[in-house]
């Protein structure tokens, strides 16, 4: 795949960096609200903790969670909950995500990996299609992963890639990243490779 690019051995800051140069030139732009979404997880938060340092116009930013947890906003397991806590005190709005919510185009849509190839709440179990008539789904990841027990509100493969470029970050383990690469060459069909053989955009990975 020609539009996939993959950067190896970046830490937290370089990756910040990076977001921080495409959310800059986004802005240059336009002149209206800028859309993104961002992943949970373990790797993601030290990312946008260093993101959250940058100057930008933070109050043109709105800030989807790719998926997450169906808690209490303030339970410790809640995606939304932690982007909040990062990014509302530097201006950005941190959107709600509900089946019924409208979801706009993204301007990057950042992504992380299970090692079992899911993409936000896109687990094989709920065999994700790029041409979903939703733009957001519950459901039910099975296995429940065991540090995670709970339903999953998502966005669809659709929503996904209706954006400008996307971004995964895939933290430590060979496994992941053995998984990306063969979907890249296309010879799974989890729902990383789904996502990735439909995408047109400019692809990065920080493996």
């Amino acid at each position: 795949m020609d539009n996939v690019t993959v950067i190896e051995d970046a830490g937290s800051s370089a990756i910040a960096d990076w977001i921080e140069s495409r959310l800059r030139s986004a802005l240059a732009a336009g002149e209206g609200p800028l859309a993104i979404t961002v992943p949970g997880g373990s790797t993601p938060f030290p990312i946008m903790e260093e993101l959250a340092k940058a100057e930008l116009a933070w109050s043109r930013i709105v800030i989807f969670a790719g998926d997450d947890r169906v808690v209490p906003l303030d339970h410790p397991a809640s995606n939304r909950g932690r982007i909040r806590a990062i990014f509302e005190p530097v201006g950005a709005e941190v959107a709600p995500l509900t089946v019924m919510e409208a979801i706009p185009h993204f301007a990057l849509a950042w992504l992380g990996m299970g090692a079992d190839g899911h993409i936000a709440s896109l687990f094989p179990n709920t065999d994700p299609q790029v041409d979903d008539p939703a733009q957001v789904r519950q459901l039910t990841p099975d296995p429940l992963p065991p540090e995670a027990p709970f339903d999953r509100i998502t966005l669809t493969m659709p929503s996904l890639l209706d954006s400008d470029e996307i971004l995964f970050t895939l933290g430590e383990g060979a496994d992941k990243r053995a998984v990306f690469d063969a979907a890249v060459r296309g010879e799974h069909d989890l729902p990383v490779a789904r996502l990735l053989a439909a995408a047109s955009q400019p692809v990065t990975c920080f493996a």
